[in-house]
């Protein structure tokens, strides 16, 4: 990758300059930080193209008014030969005017750096693990799983390319009562692969076809031998034979979305290895753990309730409602006990965590991070830990609920949704929402070739540059070239100036954990490239290719090209295919 710096890091440094300069000059005490110092675009551009808040932020710790320390700031910017103007606005905020050279050197650096383009080293030693999907390992991956799977994914991808080490992770819950219910539904499956008739499936176990093939399997590898014996024989056995083929189905399911973890980690061997047990001797010691009588719930109380005296987690003390129990009364692990143990493996392999949870999970959140902030010995200290939150997907068929799978029994699969308009739209339209917010995912709009399906929009501004790159060489035998940049003018130039946003907007998607918003820019991009397009609709000297200008066509065909990259950068953080037909 290219040492050179993309322009939005090159003029914080400018700024951070000036600074050092006015410390130098004693205009600014020694030291003084600048944490909130800011370099980005103004909110309207026609005040320039880039702003800062250094005088604003840093007027107090000069001991004067910030409209004079930035008459200080602007007097040495406005040697710089690369700022046409540096103006103050307002009370204080500086507005800089760039040479237009900066913007053509910045279309060179994305040529230069190709896929490296927007990569950064923010991260650098820092390891991040990132929970994601954590399905119960009952069945195929169905719709509730998908957003977050690939909201999660995203997010991995995106820490990554701004240097920090990822661990993606994915929780096995094959130690609860659901993995019994499995365990008793894969029997009848077995007993019907033997040849007895099973009847209609009781209500309680999982009902869908998918567990046919685990009931052959086990009927080829045991034949009758467990056929009428009691459950304690094959209960365990059962239980693990079925939790293995689902997992061999959710990570076929999953690679269907482009997903892969590095880590699945099981919670029955969190239990066998004693981890619980040595949470809880841990809190015991820090008094982060006490026996006593759990509340009462709260409204009416259940006539059959009875306080009982149970290991209660201190999580009030870091802000939950209530302590949390960590075992049931009958000496079992709660789902609580059993992940605060998980927490505390994951948090020795790693500086920072995220889970990506349902929002159905919401209530869980409070005192998860109690425990892991009490795992890192207390809240100041705490271990870096975030819960994102994903709301449900409602799944339409022209504006139409979508009728259930046969394969699952009663839900729609990934599979399904892959199989029917491909990995490439899934995972875009998954991202097009904020994850808070509901969505719907209609099967007929999303490949829907129009302005107002994101996914084909911006699939068809790459397929579009692709197609004029390659009619400009076969018609014109015109290649893209630099030579002629200077020729850009302002429509190119607005051009420009979108495509250098993608740094910029890479590093605030990682700092706030929000892949989407790369989903957002790339619509943006698209938006402004197609207009670029359009002009030459209506005149002929604005288009990309002029058969009586070679030397400008060339300078065009580079302009293209470059957006063309940064649209593939940003689809690959969102592991979509930037594909060159449609």
């Amino acid at each position: 990758m290219s040492k050179q710096q993309t322009l939005y890091a090159a003029y914080a440094a400018k700024i951070d300059a000036v600074l050092d300069a006015l410390e130098a000059e004693a205009v600014l005490p020694a030291g003084t930080p600048r944490g909130n110092v800011a370099v980005e675009p103004p909110r309207d551009p026609s005040h320039g193209d880039l702003a800062t808040n250094a005088a604003m932020v840093l007027a107090k710790q000069a001991k004067t008014n910030p409209r004079a320390l930035a008459e200080k700031l602007v007097e040495k910017l406005a040697d710089d030969p690369q700022i046409d103007a540096a103006e103050i606005a307002g009370p204080g905020f500086i507005n800089l005017r760039l040479a237009h050279s900066n913007w053509l050197k910045e279309l060179d650096l994305i040529a230069a750096q190709k896929s490296d383009y927007g990569r950064s080293t923010r991260g650098a030693g820092r390891t991040v693990n990132v929970e994601y999907v954590s399905a119960n390992p009952t069945g195929p991956m169905h719709m509730g799983h998908c957003r977050g799977a690939v909201v999660g994914d995203a997010l991995a991808a995106l820490l990554e390319f701004g240097g920090h080490d990822v661990i993606r992770e994915y929780y096995v819950n094959d130690a609860g009562a659901q993995v019994q219910t499995l365990a008793r539904s894969a029997h009848l499956r077995y007993k019907e692969a033997l040849g007895e008739d099973i009847g209609e499936i009781p209500e309680g176990f999982y009902p869908g076809e998918y567990l046919k093939p685990v009931g052959q399997k086990l009927a080829d590898e045991f034949g009758d031998q467990y056929a009428a014996a009691p459950e304690s024989e094959w209960l365990t056995l059962f239980r693990e034979k079925s939790v293995a083929a689902m997992m061999d189905m959710i990570r076929t399911d999953l690679a269907m979305l482009g997903i892969h973890h590095d880590v699945f980690a099981s919670e029955a061997e969190l239990q066998a290895a004693g981890k619980p047990e040595a949470a809880e001797k841990w809190l015991r010691a820090h008094d982060l753990v006490y026996d006593g009588i759990l509340e009462a719930p709260k409204g009416k109380t259940p006539e059959d309730w009875e306080p009982v005296e149970l290991p209660l987690f201190r999580s009030t003390r870091f802000g939950d409602d209530q302590d949390r129990p960590i075992k049931k009364s009958d000496g079992n692990w709660t789902y609580f006990g059993a992940d605060l143990a998980y927490h505390m493996q994951k948090a020795d392999k790693a500086d920072e965590l995220i889970d990506i949870w349902g929002a159905d999970h919401a209530g869980t959140v409070k005192r998860i991070k109690a425990a892991v902030a009490a795992l890192s010995e207390g809240e100041g200290t705490a271990i870096p830990f975030d819960v994102k939150l994903v709301q449900m997907v409602q799944l339409l068929r022209g504006g139409e609920p979508v009728k259930m799978s046969k394969r699952s029994g009663n839900f729609i699969t990934i599979a399904d949704m892959v199989e029917e308009v491909g990995k490439d739209v899934v995972r875009f339209t998954m991202l097009t929402r904020k994850p808070e917010a509901q969505m719907d995912f209609d099967f007929a709009k999303v490949v829907e070739a129009s302005k107002d399906n994101p996914v084909f929009y911006v699939q068809y501004a790459h397929a579009r540059i692709h197609s004029t790159l390659r009619k400009a060489k076969a018609e014109a035998g015109v290649q893209p070239s630099a030579d002629a940049l200077d020729r850009m003018g302002d429509d190119e130039m607005t051009l420009i100036k979108q495509a250098a946003q993608f740094p910029r907007q890479v590093e605030a998607a990682a700092l706030a954990r929000e892949p989407h918003r790369i989903a957002f820019y790339l619509y943006d991009l698209a938006a402004a490239f197609h207009a670029f397009w359009n002009m030459g609709n209506d005149d002929p000297g604005k288009r990309i290719i002029l058969a009586e200008d070679a030397e400008l066509t060339a300078a065009r065909l580079f302009l293209a090209d470059q957006i063309g990259q940064v649209i593939r950068n940003g689809l690959a953080l969102l592991g979509v295919e930037a594909v060159e037909e449609l």
